[in-house]
């Protein structure tokens, strides 16, 4: 099939993309429907995580000055210094994958979701050896305070798990070459995910971690 084709209703031709750059994912100018649709998903989830998280602040302040209830210690800090830096510049790489692709350089852009898949991992591994010594003080079932901690932290943690999955997924085609400077929304909006995934967990520290320190 030619990649361009006669116009009936007009004088010349217009050009059609083939190949490549044929289906979804091509870059035609303007936002496409799968950058909407990342918008309108991030909007939802973000109004989720802030419902959770304005129900936990209620009752923590109509709980009283003592917080964790019953007796639970305040969280440690030990291995979220460690996971909340690793997911966070986790950014850094996916920002660096997703502009090297738009300027066409392949090769940043598997690096990069090489890099940010290994970090975003490593962060959801040591999520499970956090909650691998919670349980041990206090599961979802023995107050407010555990359901909301493990739902809160266990929603983000799934979030993170679908950004893995979707990360392997344009892996698999990057390595395939059918990503290139004109044809990248895939790894776009992937990329806003990913941001949007690390940007909540500020919220998440500050929240759960950080706050009952104070």
């Amino acid at each position: 099939m030619s990649a361009v084709e006669a116009d009936p209703g007009r004088t010349g031709s217009r050009t059609q993309p083939t190949g490549l750059l044929a289906g979804p994912g091509n870059v035609t100018g303007g936002k496409s429907t799968a950058w909407w649709g990342m918008v309108l998903l991030i909007f939802t989830e973000a109004t989720f995580f802030a419902i959770l998280l304005t129900t936990y602040w209620y009752i923590r302040f109509s709980h009283g000055p003592v917080w964790p209830p019953d007796g639970i210690e305040k969280p440690s800090l030990f291995l979220i210094s460690i996971m909340t830096p690793i997911l966070l510049l986790s950014s850094a790489p996916m920002h660096w994958a997703e502009t090297g692709i738009k300027k066409g350089r392949t090769g940043r852009l598997k690096v990069g979701l090489f890099v940010t898949f290994a970090m975003g991992a490593t962060f959801l591994i040591m999520q499970g050896f956090e909650y691998h010594d919670l349980v041990k003080e206090f599961t979802p079932r023995t107050d407010v305070y555990g359901t909301l901690f493990f739902t809160i932290t266990g929603f983000h943690g799934l979030h993170v798990l679908i950004g893995l999955l979707m990360n392997m997924w344009i892996q698999y085609y990057a390595w395939r070459g059918r990503f290139t400077a004109e044809r990248y929304t895939h790894v776009e909006v992937v990329a806003m995910y990913w941001h949007f995934v690390d940007a909540v967990w500020v919220f998440i520290l500050a929240s759960l971690y950080l706050a009952p320190h104070f």
